[in-house]
């Protein structure tokens, strides 16, 4: 298997979603919110999504620019977060997915973000969150860096997918919600929404294994009963930013 940051692994990965309908379920699950929160936004600009890698978002999306950190196939743009190439208010849709905790620099981002967006523009975040099931995982299983208890946003990154803080969602929307708000007061958050405690995990992911070959449909129907019954046992989470003046 190639390294995390070698280019050439979004071709395995792009395989491995393709054959995993109960993976596919997952990332269609999050292109639907892209979907939503679009049709929400102004009818002037476009809709970039950050680090699309070997997602499909595009076969979901119509209109959707895709980008990565760095060159891969099928993919639109090289655009760095952090630096977005976009003229002030140019943009109506910014999206990503599993992404924010692999930013080392999220307030750059942020600033980024309202800069480029249109007033009435939205930001679509799905990623990590620290619940009741998820903590123990990211905590002692998953292959990358957690840290709930880290005193700041930044952290150090050897590459675009080994460097992360599978915390980050949480810390900078829950923990330091306050900061954030005083940071970025165009950038307002409207939505912050625990779901999937259980089918990502059983999917295996982005691992080879996978514990649902019959697709996922039931245990999908389990985890928006589970969610609806205790947030806190949502392993992912929906953001939401609107970018007012």
């Amino acid at each position: 298997m190639l390294s995390l940051d070698d280019p050439g692994r979004v071709a395995e990965l792009r395989w491995l979603i393709g054959r995993k309908s109960s993976l596919r379920r997952f990332y269609r699950r999050a292109y639907r919110g892209y979907a939503a929160s679009l049709a929400r936004c102004p009818g002037e600009g476009g809709a970039l999504e950050l680090g699309s890698g070997a997602g499909f978002a595009k076969e979901v999306v119509a209109g959707l620019v895709t980008s990565e950190i760095q060159p891969c196939p099928g993919v639109d743009r090289v655009v760095d977060a952090r630096s977005l190439p976009f003229p002030d208010q140019s943009l109506r849709f910014i999206c990503m997915t599993d992404v924010l905790h692999h930013i080392p620099d999220v307030e750059a981002f942020f600033h980024e973000a309202e800069r480029c967006l249109a007033p009435g523009g939205r930001v679509f975040i799905v990623d990590q969150h620290p619940g009741w099931i998820s903590t123990p995982i990211l905590r002692w299983v998953h292959h990358e860096p957690f840290d709930p208890c880290a005193t700041t946003w930044r952290f150090e990154s050897g590459g675009p997918l080994s460097g992360a803080n599978g915390a980050l969602p949480w810390l900078v929307f829950v923990r330091d919600r306050e900061r954030f708000e005083a940071l970025f007061p165009r950038l307002k958050v409207v939505r912050y929404e625990p779901h999937t405690p259980l089918g990502y995990w059983l999917s295996g992911g982005l691992k080879r294994w996978n514990l649902l070959p019959c697709g996922g449909g039931a245990v999908e129907a389990l985890d928006r009963c589970l969610t609806r019954l205790a947030p806190a046992l949502g392993s992912f989470v929906d953001i939401e930013l609107l970018r007012v003046d």
